[in-house]
């Protein structure tokens, strides 16, 4: 896909004004794709456990 300057331009200045959201989604989407594509099985055991205690952590600060 080819991009126009303007759109180009565009991108580059959301980025600028959005650095911790475009790591964010980039971060994301790198661990989604290593699960989907990479993972094996011990490594899927491990990311639950993480995953469960992550999850735990956030519904403290919750509540």
């Amino acid at each position: 896909m080819v991009l126009s300057d303007a759109q180009r331009k565009a991108n580059k200045k959301w980025h600028k004004n959005n650095k911790e959201r475009a790591n964010y989604i980039a971060m994301r989407s790198s661990a989604r794709s290593f699960i989907r594509k990479k993972s094996t099985l011990d490594d899927l055991e491990e990311l639950q456990q993480i995953m469960d205690n992550r999850k735990k952590e956030l519904i403290k600060k919750i509540n």
